[in-house]
């Protein structure tokens, strides 16, 4: 048996969207002192992704960018979060976010990928499950995260 190539974690939402869910994960990230790509599937998502960011805690701040920013390569510590609609890794990032069923054909060039999906929503959750098992043909370590009644995150075993 081969090593997996990485971690490929999805996480389920049932109970919370995205723009609640994603700044807690992408704090989480830079409180591990690791850099993030989140890749969207359009510049409008990016534009929705960016303002939640910007209001999801008033009391802080989590350092982000796009490119109406600028370029990150040259200063990838101002822009440790990097939301985009491309397969890009501009800020040198470790991890890896894709939403709303985003492609990438670089995740294999991460330490660490999300996927981060609607689970109510059927044909999100279709592509899902043919990703899912592109991953596991590709030898990646699969990880399945529900959301609990109380809002937390539960590791499922699949």
């Amino acid at each position: 048996m081969t090593e997996p190539i990485g971690e490929v974690a999805f996480y389920h939402l049932t109970r919370s969207t995205l723009e609640q869910t994603l700044p807690q994960l992408l704090q989480k990230t830079i409180d591990a002192e690791k850099r993030a790509v989140v890749i969207a599937e359009s510049t409008e998502r990016v534009g929705v992704i960016d303002a939640a960011l910007w209001a999801h805690d008033p009391a802080s701040w989590l350092p982000h960018g796009t490119s109406t920013d600028g370029q990150p390569e040259s200063q990838p510590e101002s822009q440790p979060v990097w939301i985009t609609d491309k397969d890009e890794n501009p800020n040198g990032a470790d991890f890896l976010f894709l939403i709303d069923g985003a492609p990438s054909n670089s995740v294999d060039k991460y330490e660490r990928c999300f996927e981060i999906f609607n689970g109510n929503d059927v044909a999100v959750l279709d592509g899902v499950r043919e990703k899912w098992k592109l991953y596991k043909d590709s030898g990646f370590n699969l990880t399945y995260w529900q959301q609990t009644d109380s809002g937390g995150w539960k590791k499922k075993e699949v």
